[in-house]
């Protein structure tokens, strides 16, 4: 073995033992865990299943849709399946670590809960097209359904988590924050699977956008790019209470505004100006805005200064 390669072995080594001092970060001689490929896929066929057509062709004849619907639908069902069940092993596990359990453990509420999600799907399709509907009518650039949802990265933070939020609820970990976070990578858009959202949600720009866990979003509301709607405080013994503010109906939120923490309730008709810094409730019709700075304008300059960098 020449010197390079034999410096190559012991570095490969030290990281082999490493594993042992290191070992939190370690899974090794666990249950399995759900995949990020995994979440790739199921997300395609959930988008497929929401918005036919658009992220491939679909035939006209009836019998030939429906016949790929149901293909699509049963890829979704056994993927979902096997992915909860991990899931489900995982929660397990980190509850009982001792307790010994078996790889099919759990096959039987893994059904029941895709099942249920399964019956969600048409209702959140029906949430969908209002979200559509309100940013057709809330973004003069907007022209049309189509436009909205192949190309406004607002829609998809919105679609995937009205998708994500069910299964939070029904008490999956892992695979609902995995899928909000395979959104965020994508849009910019970070939304926690726990929020509540209400219908008509329209996001505009979106980029830097920040909706945490205990978040409660009224309907028809505007948040533009840069929003923060977070906590006052981040002690991990707040975990379990609500830290995110609430958000009434009807309330615009424009573009950099902070708003933070569990007791803060934007009341419903109110617009929050951009750069706004809010830790503090505010009464319905509302309009809360930073005093604008004073400008000095100077015209006398005929040609910018030698020294500047145009």
């Amino acid at each position: 073995m020449i010197p390079f390669q034999q410096e190559i072995q012991k570095a490969l080594q030290t990281l082999a033992e490493s594993y042992q001092a290191t070992g939190s970060i370690n899974h090794l001689s666990q249950v399995n865990l759900p995949t990020q490929q995994s979440v790739s896929e199921i997300i395609q066929q959930l988008e497929f299943l929401l918005f036919p057509g658009f992220t491939q062709k679909v035939h006209d004849a009836n019998e030939l849709f429906f016949e790929t619907i149901q293909e699509s639908g049963w890829t979704l069902v056994k993927l979902l399946t096997l992915e909860i069940q991990k899931c489900l092993l995982f929660k397990a596990c980190n509850s009982e670590p001792t307790a010994p359990v078996s790889e099919n453990e759990f096959l039987n509420e893994a059904h029941l809960i895709v099942l249920n999600y399964l019956r969600q799907l048409p209702q959140i399709r029906s949430i969908l097209q209002e979200d559509v509907q309100a940013t057709l009518e809330g973004d003069p650039a907007a022209k049309s359904f189509e436009e909205i949802i192949l190309s406004y990265p607002g829609i998809e933070a919105i679609a995937i988590h009205r998708l994500a939020h069910p299964l939070w609820v029904a008490g999956v970990p892992l695979l609902p924050r995995m899928m909000s976070e395979w959104v965020h990578r994508k849009t910019g858009i970070d939304i926690h699977p726990g929020a509540q959202i209400g219908k008509r949600l329209f996001i505009d720009h979106g980029t830097g956008i920040v909706i945490g866990e205990t978040c409660v979003i009224g309907e028809n509301v505007k948040i533009y790019q840069g929003v923060t709607l977070g906590a006052l405080s981040v002690k991990k013994s707040l975990a379990s209470e609500k830290r995110h503010p609430t958000i009434e109906d009807h309330v615009t939120i424009y573009a950099n505004a902070t708003i933070l923490g569990g007791l803060t309730t934007i009341g419903h008709h109110s617009m929050i100006g951009g750069n706004v810094w809010l830790t503090k409730s505010v009464p319905p019709h509302s309009v809360v805005s930073i005093k604008p700075q004073e400008y000095v304008i100077d015209q006398k300059l005929k040609s910018p200064p030698p020294d500047w960098q145009i």
